[in-house]
Order: C-alpha cells, then structure tokens, then sequence
C-alpha cells in the first residue's frame, strides 16, 4: 500500500478515535473525563479489555497529595484495576519514622550544588537510619505489607510490579524481594544499568522471583546491548518503555516488542514524538496526537495473546482545567476503544 495512502488513513484513525473518546468523557462526572471502566456485577475498576490488561504506574499521580491513600483512589477513580507501584512514602504509610533531611532540604542550588548537611542533620540522619532498620526488622512487619496488599485488592486493584529497594547490599535486596512478594508483585523494578542487572538480577534468583528493568534513552547509545544485560542472570526481564525507546531512537517499538517479547513483563505506555520531529523532538504528548505507535502496539499483544502488562505512564503536561486522574482516565478509555 501506498505510504501515504497509509499514512493519511492513521491520521484519519486517529482523529475518529479522538472524537469517539471526547463524546465518552462528555458524560463523565466532575474530577473525570470518561465514565470509569468498572465490572458490572462488582463495582471495582476493571482495565482488561480483549486480554490485554492496562495498569498505570502510580508516578502518573506524582502531583497527588495525601500519599498512598489518594493514589489508590486515584487508580479506582481512573478505572485502573492493575499498578506499578511506586515505593516512595509507603514506609511511612505504614509507620516507618520519616527521614529529618526532606529532599527539599537537599534540592540543588543555582551551581548545581547540594547544600552541606550540619552536624545536627548529620545526626538526625544516622539516628534516622539506625531506627529504620530496626523497624524494617521488627517482628510482624511483612503483615503490614500484606494488609496494605489486601487494602488495594479489596478495591479491586492488583500491585503487579514494585517500584523500590531498601538499599544495594545483597541483605537489603533480600528484604525488598520479601516485601515485594508480600504486596503481590512479581517482582522489583529499577533502571537498566550493569550494577543493578547484576547485583538485583542475583537477588530476584534467591527470591525466585523477577527483576524488571526499565529503559529511558539507552538504545539510542551507540555500543548499547540489551541482550548483555538480560544474560547477566536468568530472572532479568525488562520494563520496557515504548515512548522512550521510539522517541530516542525513532525505531518501531513493535518490531523490538515482537523481538523480545518472552522477555518483556510490562510496557511503559506513552505518546511522543520522533528524535527527528522538526517542531518538538522526542516530546511528550496527549495521546493520539504524538507519532508514537500506541495502536499498533496494544493490537500487537492482543493479536499474539502474549501477557504482558501495558502501563500508562502520565507524562505530558497537564492543563490548569484538568488533572492526572482525568487525563490516565483518559489513556485508559484510549486503550478501551483500541482492543474493544
């Protein structure tokens, strides 16, 4: 077919599926752009559509206050009945003592330098460290994390990945594989480098469990082998991100998909634009209106039934009017009317 016969009939595609999705989200409520995807004999969310399942990893509502109650909600307010967990406050959440020094405290100045700690910090940190660990440890702990799992499945929300470690040695990994089993992961998720495709790796091995590695623009790097990091242990397994990977390299993420697809757990799901966009390259944007192949990467999983999770990942600005619950509300009726 002629490309740009091909070419105009995806454009085409694309402004009837946005229409489609702007006349759903008329009828939603307020604090929502679409009527949220629910089962109808339960009344919890339910984001599978034609066996593909579509979470949101919980960084989409990074602008959410009240922590980890708000983001579960978030995710039930969204339709969104599956997440990738972001470790950042759960501790405390569950009555961890809180770090004295925030990362407000540390922000870096004009020069790029970060501020010197006084003394007092200094101590209030060491105390701080000695209490957690005692906590970390303290008889009953893993019961907390199992409520905490319980809490979002009785909303009708799974936790399939965690996003978090408590450390780097080989006993603090230990400790986060135990906690990642006990809120229903398959296992630990972190950045795609050669320290922690070897040390988190080993760890998911003696938790028999995965370690899920996330890319950011490291296939646009010359010299850079995937294949290396996923031999440096059998339970290696990515995290793919579509949007960076498309937006740096400007490769069609379906055809690594289709690659690699048996070593793939969950897809970072997002819209941008290509490293060679005249306006705006790799650029985040509202979905439907970026070059990146969302379509034809949700039809590719659910024509090849493959169990991979699709996450959206919020990540374009959101407009004064609208908010982030909305807008992955929004992704998620995307992804609807894609599969259905």
């Amino acid at each position: 077919m002629n490309m740009t016969i091909l070419k105009s009939m995806r454009i085409a595609a694309v402004a009837i599926l946005a229409t489609a999705i702007s006349i759903s989200c008329s009828t939603g409520g307020e604090g929502s752009s679409a009527p949220a995807s629910a089962d109808e004999n339960s009344g919890m969310p339910d984001s599978r559509y034609g066996g593909v399942q579509i979470g949101t990893i919980t960084y989409s509502f990074r602008d959410l206050e009240g922590g980890v109650d708000a983001v579960l909600q978030a995710c039930a307010d969204a339709g969104i009945n599956s997440v990738e967990l972001m470790g950042t406050g759960v501790e405390e959440y569950l009555g961890a003592p809180s770090n004295p020094v925030s990362w407000r405290d540390m922000r870096r100045g004009p020069g790029g330098q970060r501020p010197e700690l006084t003394e007092e910090q200094r101590a209030a940190i060491a105390r701080y460290r000695e209490e957690l660990q005692a906590w970390r440890h303290s008889e009953g702990i893993m019961d907390k994390y199992k409520e905490l799992r319980k809490k979002f499945n009785d909303a009708g929300i799974e936790i399939h990945i965690y996003k978090w470690t408590a450390g780097s040695s080989d006993e603090e990994l230990d400790y986060s594989f135990e906690v990642a089993r006990a809120l229903g992961a398959v296992g630990i998720t972190a950045e795609m480098n050669e320290e922690n495709c070897a040390n988190l790796g080993a760890a998911a091995e003696r938790a028999g469990m995965l370690a899920i590695f996330h890319n950011h623009f490291q296939f646009a790097e010359e010299g850079f082998d995937v294949d290396h990091f996923l031999a440096l242990s059998p339970a290696n397994r990515l995290n793919f991100d579509a949007g960076h990977y498309f937006g740096s390299t400007g490769k069609d993420p379906c055809d690594f998909i289709e690659q690699y697809h048996d070593k793939i757990v969950s897809i970072h799901m997002k819209d941008k634009t290509r490293p060679d966009n005249e306006t705006e390259p790799n650029a985040n944007q509202v979905w439907g209106q970026g070059e990146a192949p969302i379509h034809e990467i949700l039809r590719l999983i659910q024509t090849n039934g493959w169990p991979i999770y699709c996450d959206i990942e919020l990540e374009y600005p959101v407009k004064p009017w609208s908010s982030s619950v909305r807008e992955v509300n929004t992704c998620r009726e995307y992804c609807r009317q894609i599969l259905l």
